[in-house]
Parts: C-alpha cells; structure tokens; sequence
C-alpha cells in the first residue's frame, strides 16, 4: 500500500526556567485570559440565545473592553482572542452534545494562555537550552529536551503543579513510509492495561502504585489541616505534584506502547468501548438506592485512570503517521466468545484471568482471548472460526448457537 507525504500536527511540550519578572508576567497572562473566558462566558449565558452571540461579536466588545482599560490592555491581545475562540468551541462542542456546558476557569486549575505560531519566534542557544520569544513577555528559556521542527502552529503557556510549561504545536511533513501488514487486536482492561492478539500483555508501570499509596497518605494529611492555612496549602501541592507525576508516566507508557505497535503493525483494532457509560456512577436516587457503591467507584476510578481513549486518541495519530489505521468493532460478547470454536458462554470466564471454554476445553488468558476475538471481527459482521460462520447468541437466553456445517458435538456444550 503506498502512500504520499502528509501534514500532522505534534504537540512538543518542554519545561521552561523562568525569571521572577516572568514568572509575574506569566501569572499575569494566565490571570487575563481566565477573566476574559469567564466574562465571555456570563455573557453567553446571559444572551447568547437572544442575540446569537459568536466569537465575532465577542472579539469586538474585547476590542472595547481594552479601550476602556488599561490593565486589560497590557497584556497581549491574541491570547485574550484565543480564550474566546475556546469558548466558541466549548460551546460548539456542547451544542454537538461532544461536551457538558462550560463551566468557568479557575484559578490553580486553568492557568495557561496560548500564542499564534506566526507570532513567537524560536532560537537555539546551546547544546541543552533553546529560547522562545513571546510578544510583550520576551525571551523565554527552555530545555531542549526535543528539536522544534516544522511549522510551529501556536505556542500554548500552561502552569501544573510541576511549574511552568511551554507547549509547540507544529505542524511536520512526514517522509513516506511503508505501513506494516500486520494486523492486530488490543483489548483494553484494567488488571491488564493491553493485552495483543499476538499474546503480549502490557501493564502499567509499578510506580504508578508505589506513588498511588504516596498521594493516599498525602490526602490524609491534608484532611488533618485546617482550612485557609499555609500547611495545608503545602499539603495540597504535594498531592498536586503526585498527581502529576502519576499522568506523566501514564502518558509515557501510552506513548512508548503506541510508538512500538505502530512500528509493526499495518491495522490496529480495538472494541467500540463505551467508557462513559461504563463509569456511571451507583448511587441511584433516594426512592432507589444504589449498591455497591463504593466498590463501584472505585472501579470507576480504576477505568479513568488507564486512560482507554488517550491511548486511543495516541495510537491513531502514530499509525497515521506512518500509513497505518485504527478500527473499531462491536464489543458484545469478545471476553465471552471462545477464540477457538465460538461458543459464547458466561461460564467460560472462571476468573478475572481466566478462559476456560465449557464447550471444546480451549484454554487461555482471558485479555489475550477477547484480543484474538477483536482481530478476528475486524472487516467482518461475523465471526469466522475454522471456516464456520456463526452469530454469537447469549448462554443464558437458552439458544442453541447455529452451526452451518459440522455436526453437535459431544460434551458440557455446543461449539
């Protein structure tokens, strides 16, 4: 399969060392553009379906609202301009019913701005440092942990509980490249974060719990602290800073796994998952309460934190890079169906790990099971097993499954 050079967009994000003064005008900068989604945003709510207020109409009375201020003035108007444009497409993405309404930024949580990429300009300083100049702020050091290259689309300023961040969006040409033939399938689970169709299983990294049971003791200091003190606002940057740590290393693992299945591997499947039904809470109302409600949050938490639909969201972009796809097929009965035969029982599953099909006795890990099953439903409404179509059905309805050539055979099940 050939293919030609194409356009993507990467985001390269480095670590910055700050002056005091920058770090004033980057508080400063970030302070801005949070008070001008904010007002953008009451005003939507206020009028926005009387008057159809857009991002035009808002740029405008922005051009207004400067006029009349100094301290609004002062900082740089194409990041106030870019805090409108996200609010355009938060309340885009609402009335597509992509998103819940938007709330209001808050300080400590949404402090970033963002620069257009015709605007700033980058330098190479040394073997370890380059520079980046941003209107009104200046040069601005960072680590050049990764080269710059391409097209540099926006600049975007964002602060965690690490410190300060610069984020380049560059837009690169990527030389063409040979796509694998290969084909697999990823089930994405929890105790497991992927298991392949060629029987690998990848997991997250152990220090992932070691920092877990880190941020559990920090929490509970926190709660020992009193409210509006100074201790406890160190409590909640400590936890803050774990918290970080922990999405680092996930992203890191999600990369590194994307990166290697991409180099190899022509198709990538997974299974249409629906993570935001599957994280519903249990609570239920108060004529109808729930059960097992913390067991279930806790599982939800187990969910959000593997990060499916980043490493999704991942892996899509790396296997279009190099001329590859990602698919999706039907999640119905994949941890159910024997890769084997085809029987879909309940029964098979005898543990969180384990396959045992009560038909033909096949044996194997359960992830590793459900990934062959998404590979082999790739490209096809059925599931060909040995050369024998059949439709999975539920154990449990009391329906046979059909079979269309070979005889019943003899044992605890039909397969």
């Amino acid at each position: 399969m050939a293919r030609t050079d194409r356009d993507h967009r990467t985001r390269i994000q480095v670590q910055v060392g700050l002056l005091p003064e920058q770090d004033a005008l980057f508080r400063q900068f970030a302070g801005m553009c949070r008070l001008v989604y904010n007002l953008g945003l009451e005003q939507k709510a206020t009028w926005g379906r009387k008057h159809r207020l857009c991002y035009v109409a808002q740029a405008a009375d922005l051009t207004k609202l400067r006029a009349e201020f100094d301290w609004v003035r002062a900082v740089y108007v194409s990041c106030q301009q870019q805090a409108l444009r996200d609010l355009d497409r938060a309340f885009r993405n609402f009335s597509a019913g992509r998103a819940s309404f938007p709330r209001p930024r808050r300080r400590g949580v949404d402090d970033s701005f963002r620069f257009p990429g015709r605007e700033v300009a980058v330098k190479r300083l040394n073997g370890n440092w380059s520079a980046v100049r941003l209107p009104k702020i200046g040069w601005v050091k960072f680590r050049d942990s990764r080269p710059i290259r391409g097209v540099v689309k926006n600049v975007t300023v964002s602060l965690d509980a690490v410190g300060w961040h610069v984020a380049f969006t560059c837009e690169i040409v990527h030389e063409a490249l040979a796509p694998g033939s290969e084909v697999v399938g990823i089930d994405r689970g929890v105790a497991t974060t992927l298991a392949l169709s060629t029987g690998e299983m990848l997991t997250m990294p152990a220090s992932l719990e070691w920092i877990e049971a880190r941020k559990r003791k920090a929490q509970c200091v926190v709660a020992r602290r009193k409210r509006g003190s100074n201790r406890r606002r160190r409590a909640l940057a400590r936890v803050a800073r774990l918290q970080a740590r922990q999405a680092r290393i996930r992203r890191d693992f999600h990369n590194r796994a994307a990166l290697d299945i991409a180099r190899r591997y022509g198709v990538a499947v997974f299974e249409d998952l629906n993570t935001r039904g599957m994280t519903t809470s249990a609570e239920g109302t108060i004529a109808e309460p729930g059960r097992n409600v913390r067991q279930k949050a806790g599982l939800n938490r187990t969910i959000l934190a593997a990060g499916w639909h980043l490493f999704a969201t991942i892996l899509t972009y790396k296997m279009e890079q190099r001329g590859g796809q990602v698919v999706t097929v039907p999640a119905r009965f994949t941890s159910q169906t024997c890769a084997a035969c085809g029987a879909v029982d309940a029964r098979s599953r005898e543990s969180q790990a384990r396959f045992v099909c009560v038909g033909c006795g096949h044996t194997d890990h359960a992830d590793i099971n459900a990934a062959i099953n998404i590979r082999r439903r790739w490209n096809t409404s059925l599931l060909d097993v040995k050369g024998v179509h059949r439709q999975p059905v539920e154990a449990s309805t009391g329906r046979d499954l059909p079979i269309s050539e070979n005889p019943h055979p003899s044992g605890r099940g039909r397969c």
